[in-house]
């Protein structure tokens, strides 16, 4: 089976770079994505690949920020039965410092039951999410890097119509990076070329 290509990829005008599988296609093409987003899809395994800056919140520790994070995104998306199955403890990402001041990285993977955008709660389906929070405090930014894979397709979700529904058949048996593995490498090879984009002198 040949190896899944992957490219690094320009995010944010270029001033960040981040490498994933060339299957990911950037939804920006299709549809309008907020300005603080970076969207990539692959539509025929439903898995999506979302890098979004926010304003730093200053209320949420550091220790368990990624699941912060993961239930506060659950909780805008209607989500239910949301369950946080693992989060890593803090790590320091000395590839991204500002003025020596490296960023600061937590994980978290969960669990949920979701629709698709204005779809019912009869539609949801299962997927597992994959949360790294890097806190880049010198620019007063959170950084989230958001992997989304269905574990179970709902026959009345818009997925059905492109993914067949049911179980979701495994990255591995399709040929793919499995999507654990996209988001650790997503989350290792992201980098920042131009801290201006943070409103800040370089």
């Amino acid at each position: 089976m040949p190896e899944e290509l992957y490219l690094e990829r320009p995010l944010f005008g270029g001033s960040i770079t981040c490498t994933f599988p060339s299957r990911f296609q950037d939804v920006s093409n299709i549809r309008q994505v907020p300005d603080h987003q970076e969207v990539f899809a692959d539509p025929g395994r439903d898995e999506s690949l979302i890098f979004e800056l926010l304003d730093f919140k200053h209320d949420v520790g550091d220790n368990g920020s990624a699941a912060w994070f993961l239930l506060d995104l659950a909780s805008e998306q209607n989500a239910e039965g949301t369950t946080v199955i693992e989060q890593s403890g803090i790590l320091q990402a000395d590839g991204l410092c500002y003025r020596n001041r490296p960023a600061v990285v937590t994980t978290a993977v969960g669990q949920m039951a979701v629709s698709k955008g204005r779809q019912g709660r009869e539609a949801q389906n299962i997927v597992r999410v994959y949360l790294a929070n890097l806190r880049l405090k010198e620019v007063g930014t959170d950084v989230l890097i958001t992997a989304y894979e269905p574990i179970l397709i709902n026959p009345l979700s818009e997925s059905a119509s492109t993914v067949s529904p049911g179980l979701a058949v495994p990255a591995g048996q399709s040929g793919c990076m499995p999507m654990a593995e996209v988001f650790k490498l997503a989350v290792s090879t992201f980098k920042i070329h131009d801290w201006s984009l943070f409103g800040v002198p370089t």
